[in-house]
């Protein structure tokens, strides 16, 4: 008996409207929701933070400072067991997202979005060193998942709702739209996808409207206008740049060392985020029996003032950032947090509790950049430096340096202060800090986590399996070619028939000679002397072409091709004869990665079925079906499967698809079959070797 379908996806299926109308219309329900989340999210963390300290001192007046300990505490105890409920909810949430994206079709459980909500709201509001912008895009990405899974919608439309709900959290915090659709397609979807572009932007201005008709149009900060007095501010500005990249990799050091410790502590996960919350408790009571302590008053970003001054690292800080950018705060007190912030949140994040990184970054850029606007105003009078400039591109900077997102950093900034003489500060010490942090260390702040899960991004893949899959899996083995030899005419008559764009160019013997494609052609027909006659492939073609060989994994052929953006690989023998094996493209290399995941998935759904792999002659295979294979268009009830193989799935463009016999496999499936070992070497040269039914019908 079939599962019952939710009436959502029924009522899709039966209106089916158009693909741009339905994405648009989801897009505008997952910003507004994300936005109202994120409006309620923020105003509970500060009835929770006026509770906890607020009332909290008022009714228990005898603990006077040891409030700074015993609140943090409490709050630690809270968050704890809702860890347990939803693991995705420690720690700072976006690798969790990310991770999601890219391994499973951005599938993220609902239960997230409840669980990050109600323990970052009491981590932070307890005085937790960490912000709530990595909760939202965490929730927003949650329900733009849990959208898209409900109406059954494939991987590409999941991961594009994804990616709304994360740019829907940003841009309703920051009441900065643009800044959020960056963040989405720099940190999430690694690169500029215009199909998803506008579908993320309407969710972020989606949310904007929600958040401002609830909370006012203000910016997350007051910032005041700056002018640009000489160019050697350029200089000042770029040393910012190098040296927020050197505060960032300590900062991702320092939550790494911390996540380390408390993860190999064997202590009862339950009770760590309080032990963090004391250990920030003990340096929050320290600093605030330090002498000649200023508070600014009131709260920024949407909030209102406490009765009691809390320490300044604590919570988001968002108050102190403000001060910063303002130039109240005191020199030495800019210096102390230059440390003691990211102390505080690898304290309190690296114990499991539950808020995010993007406003700690903020925070130590600000009081970083304040630090040295005050050095560079001591050393240079005459230029009328303004240390709160230096404070706001220190933000930047800094969030550059740990995330490896320039352009967000750049625009976030920009939109609070939309003053458009910041830009050249803002590019110079972004870029600069973003590109001399990722030199002294490859890893930011959202993937260092992953890495140590043993998942390695980059261009949006996972490096672990492009590694695990080979290039001889997925080449075309038998591509048309051309001889040297072979006059124009034989060219191009050859790219009208088949309508590909580029062929091998073979010698005698089979041996690899070259490559032609369209655009050699091209570019010999614009010459001024170019004429047809006489000429032969070899007069077009590029001579010894780089290749690559069989048995090489898939990520070494990616990393050839890259450079020279190369559509096609030849793929020769190993043996040194350059003799022609087969020829891997884009497509080709799409199909890999696609069965690289399974791999992955199947391998991690083995390690619980540890009775299926007692059997030491049964286990999975997986391949993909070649354009060469002679059953392309089979369905399987057709194929002559032997009794000890199952086939147990069929990954066809992002999605998964249980076989049944009227399933007909097509060229790029990627087949999961489980049997006998010996039994499934056969299906190899079953796929090759089939012959399809006559199946019309008189």
């Amino acid at each position: 008996m079939s599962p019952k379908r939710p009436p959502l996806s029924w009522l899709l299926d039966r209106l089916s409207p158009p693909e741009g109308l339905l994405l648009i219309i989801l897009s505008v329900i997952v910003g507004s929701v994300t936005g109202l989340a994120s409006v309620f999210f923020v105003k509970l963390i500060f009835a929770i933070q006026d509770l906890s300290f607020g009332s909290g001192s008022a009714m228990f007046p005898f603990l006077g400072k040891w409030i700074y300990v015993i609140v943090p505490v409490l709050g630690g105890l809270l968050v704890g067991p809702l860890i347990l409920f939803a693991q995705e909810a420690k720690g700072h949430g976006v690798p969790e997202v990310m991770q999601a994206l890219i391994l499973r079709g951005g599938r993220i459980r609902a239960r997230v979005a409840v669980a990050k909500i109600a323990a970052s709201s009491l981590c932070i509001g307890t005085g937790g060193s960490a912000g709530r912008e990595g909760p939202i895009i965490q929730v927003g990405a949650a329900l733009g998942s849990t959208m898209g899974q409900v109406l059954h919608l494939s991987d590409e439309r999941i991961r594009n709702l994804v990616a709304c709900g994360a740019a829907a959290g940003i841009a309703a915090t920051f009441n900065a739209p643009i800044a959020g659709v960056a963040f989405a397609i720099e940190v999430l979807m690694c690169g500029l996808q215009m199909r998803a572009f506008g579908n993320v932007v309407i969710a972020a201005v989606a949310a904007s409207v929600v958040s401002r008709n609830l909370i006012g149009s203000k910016f997350a900060f007051e910032v005041p206008a700056y002018s640009l007095n000489s160019s050697l501010e350029i200089v000042l500005y770029l040393i910012l740049g190098l040296t927020a990249a050197l505060i960032g990799i300590m900062f991702i050091r320092m939550l790494n060392m911390a996540e380390d410790v408390f993860d190999q502590w064997k202590f009862p996960q339950l009770f760590k985020p309080a032990v963090g919350g004391l250990l920030l408790g003990l340096v929050g009571l320290a600093y605030m029996h330090l002498p000649n302590l200023s508070f600014p008053a009131g709260a920024a970003a949407h909030g209102g003032g406490l009765g009691i001054p809390i320490p300044h690292m604590y919570g988001s800080g968002f108050p102190s950032i403000q001060a910063a950018i303002q130039g109240q705060t005191p020199l030495w007190i800019l210096v102390a947090l230059i440390f003691l912030k990211p102390i505080a949140t690898s304290l309190t994040l690296g114990s499991g509790n539950s808020g995010g990184v993007f406003a700690p970054s903020l925070f130590t850029g600000a009081v970083l950049g304040g630090a040295m606007g005050h050095l560079f105003s001591w050393l240079f009078p005459s230029i009328g430096l303004n240390t709160g400039a230096f404070a706001l591109v220190g933000m930047a900077a800094l969030f550059s340096a740990t995330a490896r997102a320039p352009l967000t950093a750049m625009l976030i900034v920009f939109e609070m202060s939309n003053d458009y003489f910041m830009i050249l500060p803002l590019m110079v010490a972004g870029v600069s800090a973003s590109y001399f942090s990722q030199w002294l260390h490859p890893e930011s702040i959202y993937t260092m986590k992953l890495a140590k899960r043993g998942v390695r991004f980059s261009e949006g893949r996972d490096m672990d399996i492009m590694q695990g899959v080979k290039i001889s899996e997925v080449m075309r083995a038998k591509p048309l070619t051309i001889h040297k030899n072979a006059s124009f005419s034989e060219l191009m008559g050859l790219f009208q028939e088949t309508n590909l764009v580029g062929f091998p160019v073979l010698a005698d013997n089979n041996k690899l000679w070259g490559i032609v494609t369209l655009q050699d052609v091209h570019r010999a027909q614009s010459g001024e002397n170019f004429k047809p006659q006489g000429l032969t492939v070899a007069d077009l073609a590029i001579e010894r072409p780089i290749t690559a060989f069989p048995d090489e994994p898939i990520w070494v052929a990616i990393q050839r091709m890259s450079p020279r953006d190369l559509a096609r690989l030849p793929v020769v023998s190993r043996d040194g004869s350059d003799t022609l094996c087969g020829i891997i493209s884009r497509s080709d290399i799409l199909r890999a990665y696609d069965l690289g995941i399974v791999r992955k998935q199947r391998g991690q759904i083995v390690e619980h079925q540890v009775e299926l792999r007692k059997q030491k002659e049964n286990g999975f295979v997986e391949f993909v079906l070649k354009e060469e294979n002679s059953c392309n268009n089979a369905l399987i009830k057709d194929l002559q499967l032997p009794d000890t193989v199952n086939m147990v799935s069929i990954k066809r463009s992002g999605q998964i698809l249980i076989p049944r016999g009227s399933t007909e496999l097509q060229t790029g499936d990627v087949i999961t079959v489980y049997g006998r070992l010996k039994d499934i070497e056969g299906i190899k040269d079953l796929l090759n070797t089939c012959t399809l039914p006559d199946r019309t019908t008189t």
